[in-house]
Parts: structure tokens; sequence; C-alpha cells
């Protein structure tokens, strides 16, 4: 019985290199994949999976209009679904993926950040939260050594900031993975 699957960590944690990776043992052993992430993140080109450890592979960029279910369902071959940066994906997209585990029995493992940089979650991670059959955390560290759970977003100085919308697409330039006592403490200095 397949399942879908959300796996979520902070900036910096290797989701993307995980992905890859995955990616890789599954076509090793002869099995379809359909390679997917938002159209929203252009950071490495559109349908670019890119690790900050250098792998990096051509995926199929969704729109915030498409129709998951629909494109997966004209498509041939397909034995599993990885998405990279799903917090980006809608609600309405999010369920396209349950309904495809539910009616073809096609795994779909997604990979994303759980919250923003105020720590509220993405649309996308809520509802993979709120649907998916399996759950966990891919850990990585703040710069103290503690469990690092806020993608801080930084100016060009380094300092904290706490305004701003929701979504702006950056790496290591504009965010750092830091552990809530870190994060506070950074932005009650301001």
């Amino acid at each position: 019985m397949a399942k879908l699957y959300f796996k979520y960590g902070a900036m910096g944690s290797s989701k993307s290199a995980s992905v890859l990776i995955t990616k890789f043992n599954y076509e090793e052993r002869g099995m379809g994949v359909w390679l997917i992430k938002p159209s929203l993140d252009t950071r490495d080109g559109v349908g670019t999976v890119k690790s900050r450890i250098g792998l990096e592979a051509d995926g199929y960029a969704v729109t915030p209009e498409a129709d998951i279910f629909a494109e997966f369902v004209s498509r041939k071959d397909i034995h599993v679904i990885i998405a990279d940066e799903c917090q980006f994906f809608t609600a309405a997209q999010v369920d396209q993926l349950r309904r495809i585990v539910d009616e073809f029995d096609i795994p779909v493992l997604c990979f994303g950040l759980r919250t923003d940089f105020l720590t509220h979650l993405f649309e996308g991670s809520r509802r993979l939260f709120e649907v998916a059959d399996s759950i966990s955390e891919i850990k990585t560290i703040c710069s103290c050594g503690n469990k690092a759970i806020v993608n801080a977003r930084i100016d060009g100085e380094g300092n904290v900031l706490t305004d701003g919308g929701q979504i702006m697409i950056g790496g290591n330039d504009s965010y750092i993975a830091m552990c809530h006592s870190c994060w506070k403490r950074a932005i009650e200095k301001d």
C-alpha cells in the first residue's frame, strides 16, 4: 500500500540532496520517477532541483494553477512521485497528490519546509501535515549546536528580519537555520 510522505526540515537540512538521492535509488532499480517542484522556486532554474553539495537534476515545474492529478494520468511508467519545495504547492495540489496515492497506489514523497521566516506554516506544508500518511523531520543544527527549527531571513549584513512577504526565494545569502532560542534573541535585539 503506497503512502503520502512529508519529509520536512529547516533550511540547510539537505532536503534537496535527499530528493536527488531518493530519485537515484528508484532509477537504479529501473523504476520511473516523476520529479516535480513548484515553478515559483526559480533559484536554480525553473524545474531544476539542485543541492548545496552539487547534485542536480531537471524536474517538472508545477505552476500554482496546475492540476497535478491530471498531469500525472497523462504520463506513462511512473512508479513514484518525488516533490521538492512542496511547501509552495497549494492545498488543492497536495490533495491531488493524495488522490494519486489513493487511486493509483503510487508513493508520493514530498520534501520541504515546515514554516516560513516568522514560524508560520506554509499552505502546502499545512495540508501535508493534515493528510500525509508519514511525517518525518530531516534535522539540522543551529550555530549554537541545538536543533534548528526556524528559517531565519537575514539581510546583507546578517541581521535577522521580521517583516516582508511570506515567500522570498533565496539560499544561504537570504536565510539561516536557527534554534528557536537563538532566533528569539536575534529578533529581540532589534
